[in-house]
C-alpha cells in the first residue's frame, strides 16, 4: 500500500514551503539501489524502465557523474569515490539487506546486498541526529566535494526515513517565493514529527525527486528559482 501526501509546512520566521510525503508498507515492497548510468534525470530513467516507484539517491562527482560514497547493489561494490577519512565512516548510508532496511553511519553497516551512503543521517532512534551540532558529519569542512555547502540555508531537501513499518520517502520544495525550502535542521524536525525512527539526507536540490504511480511528486527548481521540465541527472536510485 501507497499513502501519498503534499501539505505546506509553515516555518519560524513566517515563511512556508511545500512538502511532499510517500509512505510505503515495509511488509509489501522489496527496496533495491540501482545505479544509474549514464547519468540520467530520474523521471526519464523510470519511464524507460517502466519502475512506478522511486527515489534520487546519493551524491555525484561532477563533472564525471561518478557516485560519492560507498555503494553497492546486488551484493557487489560498485565503483565509487569515496568520502574523504574520517568522514567516509562517519557518514550516513542505507543498507539494504534479507528484505530489511536500516539507516545507520556507515561504520556501523555492514554485509548489506544494497547500500548507499549519503548524508548526514538526519534522525536516530527516533531524535534529530544534528540538533545542536553546527557541521554535521563534515559536510561544511569539505563542500568542495559537492556543489555547494549543504549544510547553508534553506534549500529543496530530499530524505528517506524509517518509522517501523513504514518507509518515507520525503521531498520538500524550494528556491521560489512560495516554497523557501528546509534547512537540514528542520528536514530533521520534519521526519521526527512524521514519526521517523531513522531518516538519511539523500541528494536534493534540482536532482532530488520521487517518483511515485509513475509520476513526479515535487517540483525540481534550477538555481535561479525557475520549473524545471526535467530534474538534473542523478547517478543512483532508490527503486521501491
Amino acid at each position: 500500500m501507497v499513502q501519498r501526501e503534499s501539505r505546506r509546512v509553515a516555518l519560524a520566521d513566517g515563511t512556508a514551503t511545500t512538502v511532499h510525503i510517500v509512505r510505503h508498507d515495509l511488509a509489501s515492497v522489496d527496496p533495491r539501489v540501482e545505479r544509474i548510468a549514464p547519468e540520467e534525470s530520474l523521471e526519464t530513467w523510470c519511464e524507460r524502465r517502466g519502475i512506478r516507484e522511486a527515489v534520487s539517491g546519493g551524491f555525484a562527482v561532477k563533472p564525471a557523474y561518478e557516485p560519492l560514497g560507498d555503494l553497492w547493489t546486488a551484493g557487489e561494490r560498485r565503483p565509487h569515490q569515496p568520502f574523504r577519512s574520517p568522514w567516509d565512516a562517519r557518514r550516513g548510508a542505507l543498507a539494504l539487506r534479507d528484505g530489511e532496511a536500516t539507516i545507520d553511519c556507515h561504520g556501523r553497516l555492514d554485509g548489506a546486498r544494497d547500500l548507499l551512503q549519503a548524508g548526514p543521517l538526519l534522525v536516530a532512534a527516533g531524535r534529530s541526529a544534528i540538533a545542536g551540532v553546527d557541521d554535521p558529519e563534515g559536510f561544511a569542512a569539505t563542500s568542495d566535494e559537492f556543489d555547494q555547502d549543504l549544510t547553508e540555508g534553506r534549500e529543496p531537501r530530499l530524505a528517506i526515513a524509517l518509522t517501523g513499518d513504514r518507509l518515507l520517502a520525503v521531498a520538500a520544495d524550494g528556491r521560489s517565493e512560495h516554497d523557501a525550502g528546509l534547512t537540514l535542521w528542520e528536514m530533521a524536525d520534519l521526519l521526527v514529527d512524521l514519526g521517523a525512527r531513522e531518516a538519511l539526507n539523500l541528494d536534493g536540490g534540482s536532482a532530488g525527486v520521487i517518483v511515485s504511480d509513475g509520476a513526479r511528486v515535487n517540483t525540481p527548481r534550477d538555481d535561479e528559482g525557475e520549473d524545471m521540465e526535467l530534474s538534473s541527472p542523478s547517478v543512483t536510485a532508490i527503486v521501491l
